[in-house]
C-alpha cells in the first residue's frame, strides 16, 4: 500500500523519466555487467504481516542461493509506502539494486522507463523457458507487443473473507453472490452489532483494485482501446459510485475506514470486529494476527448478478508481484541464477506457501501444497475471472490520479457530505487532468 505523498512524488518523478528516456537521455539506458560477481543486491516488497516476518521468510532462503551459487544476497524489505518511489528515484539515478519485487500492475510503467532488463527469449531461456509461467500472470509483466519487463514471482487473486461465526449467529447461512445480497446480509450482521465490511479508504492502491474491478462489472474500461484516459465515462462514474456507496448509501463500510491505508482493516477482521473482507491472499496475514482457518470462509468476490466469469462477471483483478532486474546491474550472470532459483519449483512451494499466495509457475501451482479449498477459490479466479490491469505507460499515474480521487469520495462519504454522481464525475475529471498528455 503506497501513502498519498509518496504515490504523488512517484507520478511526478515518473513523468520526468519517460520524458528522458524518450530522448534517450539517462543513466538507466546503458547495459549490465559481471563487474561484482558474488553479490547481489536485493529489494523485496512487504508481503507479510511485517517486514520481520518477511526477513524471517526470505533469509534462509537466500542463504540457501548463496550455499549453491557462492552469491550473497544483500536483502532489504521496503514498506508499500516507500517503494514505487524509492524504484522510480532508482531509474534516474542508476544507482538502484541489482533485483526487485515490483507490483505487476506497475510492469508497463516501469518498462516505459528503459530501466528494466527486457526478458527475451534468450533470457527466458536463462531460467527455463517463458512457457513454465501460466498465461494469467504473463498478462502483467508489461505492454502487450513488447518483451516482458520483469518475471511473475507470486500470483493473488481476491477473495470474501467472512468470519463465519458472525454469520452463523445473524442467521446467515451462506456468503452472499451479489452486492444486493451482501448489503442484505450487512443489515442482519449489523442488527448484532458488527461491522459488515472492511475497506482501506486511504489507500491509493486498493482503491484502484476495486474501483477497476466495479468498472468491468459494469461494462467500463478506464481507457480507451488506444490507451487514452477515459475516466468520466458514465458507466465508469456509475462504476465508483457504486463501490463509494458501500460506505456513503449502503453504510456496509464504516465511515472510520476511510481513514485505513495499513492492513487495519485486515486487523479488524482477525480481531472479529468486522464480518467480511475484500483482499488479496489473506490467509497468511490472518494466521499471523492469531485468526485461526477455522473461524472464517472464503467465497468469491461479489458480482451485480449471476456467477463470476468474464466480461462484467470479472470479479478480481490480477494480483501478484514480479521479479524485475536493473538492467544496468554490475552482476547480469549472478541476476539471472538468482531469478532462476526464485522461480524454481521448490523455492515457489516455500514461499507461495508462507505467503498464501499462488505460483505463477504452472508445475509449482499443481502441488498438492496448493490443493486446499481456500487455495482452490483464488485459483478458480485466476483462471477465470480475473482481469489484469491496463498495461499502460501511464498506469502509475492512473493508480495515483483516480486511487486519490476515490480516497477523497471516501473523506466525503465518511463527513456525511453527499456523494453524487456528479460529484464523482468531477472527482473523476479532476483525475483526468493530471494524466500525462499522450
Amino acid at each position: 500500500m503506497r501513502s498519498i505523498r509518496a504515490a504523488a512524488t512517484g507520478a511526478v518523478t515518473l513523468s520526468l523519466v519517460l520524458a528522458a528516456t524518450a530522448c534517450g537521455g539517462g543513466s538507466s539506458s546503458g547495459g549490465g555487467s559481471n563487474d561484482s560477481p558474488k553479490t547481489l543486491t536485493y529489494w523485496a516488497s512487504n508481503q507479510g504481516a511485517s517486514i520481520a516476518v518477511d526477513k524471517q521468510v526470505l533469509q534462509p532462503e537466500l542463504d540457501k542461493f548463496q550455499k549453491q551459487t557462492g552469491i550473497k544476497v544483500k536483502l532489504e524489505v521496503v514498506p508499500w509506502s516507500d517503494l514505487l518511489n524509492r524504484i522510480l528515484t532508482a531509474t534516474t539515478s542508476g544507482q538502484g539494486p541489482d533485483v526487485l519485487n515490483i507490483g505487476n500492475t506497475w510492469s508497463a510503467s516501469l518498462q516505459a522507463t528503459g530501466a528494466l532488463l527486457p526478458w527475451d527469449t534468450k533470457n527466458f531461456a536463462k531460467i527455463g523457458g517463458k512457457d513454465r509461467f501460466v498465461d494469467s500472470a504473463l498478462g502483467s509483466t508489461g505492454a502487450a507487443g513488447k518483451d516482458p519487463a520483469a518475471v511473475p514471482l507470486y500470483s493473488m487473486a481476491y477473495a470474501l473473507y467472512y468470519n463465519k461465526k458472525i454469520f452463523a449467529d445473524a442467521g446467515i447461512s451462506k456468503p452472499p453472490a451479489t452486492w444486493d445480497e451482501l448489503v442484505a446480509d450487512g443489515k442482519k450482521i449489523q442488527a448484532k452489532g458488527k461491522s459488515v465490511l472492511g475497506a482501506e479508504g486511504s489507500s491509493l492502491a486498493e482503491n484502484i483494485h476495486h474501483v477497476f474491478v466495479f468498472a468491468k462489472q459494469h461494462g467500463a474500461d478506464f481507457f480507451t482501446a488506444d490507451g487514452k484516459p477515459d475516466f468520466t465515462n458514465p458507466k465508469v462514474v456509475e462504476a465508483v459510485k457504486s463501490y463509494v456507496d458501500l460506505m456513503a448509501k449502503d453504510k456496509v463500510i464504516p465511515a472510520g475506514d476511510a481513514e485505513y491505508a495499513q492492513n487495519q482493516s485486515v486487523s479488524d477482521f482477525a480481531k472479529g470486529k468486522q464480518a467480511m473482507l475484500l483482499w488479496q491472499s489473506a490467509a497468511a496475514n490472518l494466521k499471523s494476527q492469531g485468526m485461526s482457518e477455522d473461524a472464517y470462509g472464503i467465497a468469491p468476490v461479489p458480482v451485480i448478478s449471476g456467477t463470476p466469469g468474464t466480461g462484467t462477471q470479472v470479479n478480481s483483478m490480477v494480483a501478484g508481484i514480479n521479479l524485475a532486474v536493473f538492467k544496468n546491474t554490475h552482476n547480469l550472470d549472478g541476476a539471472a541464477q538468482f531469478v532462476k532459483f526464485m522461480t524454481s519449483d521448490e523455492e515457489q512451494k516455500v514461499l507461495n506457501t508462507a505467503y498464501s499466495s499462488i505460483p505463477p509457475v504452472k508445475s509449482a501451482q499443481g502441488d498438492a501444497a496448493f490443493s486446499a479449498p481456500a487455495t482452490a477459490v483464488l485459483k478458480n479466479t485466476l483462471a477465470t475471472s480475473a482481469a489484469a490491469l491496463p498495461q499502460v505507460a501511464s498506469e502509475s499515474q492512473f493508480e495515483t490520479a483516480v486511487g486519490t480521487a476515490v480516497k477523497d469520495l471516501f473523506a466525503d462519504a465518511a463527513a456525511g457530505r453527499a456523494v453524487t454522481t456528479d460529484s464523482v464525475k468531477a472527482a473523476l475529471q479532476k483525475a483526468q487532468q493530471q494524466m500525462p498528455a499522450a
